[in-house]
């Protein structure tokens, strides 16, 4: 996927825009708290991998996902720091890219692609971000689980 070329999908231009990452685990917390402000504005949740959801997610599982998202966080990258959540804007967000502890490349810039999030939080209906990597059947079934 070229995203340097103008795109006339919102989502995709969401997606390559700018992002403020969630540093230290208190501006994480103040990230989750402000979506879980707004659970209720219709947030699609996407498992990059799996295909885009068709309709947004309800609230009840909007906050289900951010108990479940933060519980994976915090066992599976265990460092004094976070640095794997963005967000367009951490106080007002609607779009959120969360980063795989377990997939998160070479950080120098020169694999083969961009980096795909593992999961992506919008309020945008998303577009089939086609993954680069391959998403590891724990992570399929963890979704799995949680959104069937």
């Amino acid at each position: 996927m070229n995203h340097s070329a103008k795109s006339t999908d919102p989502f995709l231009e969401a997606f390559y825009g700018s992002f403020t990452a969630a540093l230290r685990w208190p501006q994480l917390d103040a990230l989750w708290s402000a979506v879980r402000e707004c659970a209720d504005l219709g947030w699609y949740l996407y498992a990059v991998g799996e295909a885009p959801p068709s309709r947004p997610a309800d609230p009840d599982q909007v906050l289900t996902f951010l108990d479940e998202m933060d519980a994976l966080l915090r066992a599976e990258h265990p460092y004094d720091y976070c640095g794997i959540v963005y967000a367009d804007d951490p106080r007002r967000p609607s779009f959120v890219k969360i980063y795989d502890p377990h997939n998160l490349g070479v950080s120098c810039g020169c694999s083969a692609g961009p980096l795909l999030p593992g999961w992506v939080m919008s309020l945008l209906p998303p577009s089939d971000l086609q993954a680069v990597q391959v998403v590891p059947n724990a992570r399929r079934r963890w979704w799995r689980r949680l959104f069937g």
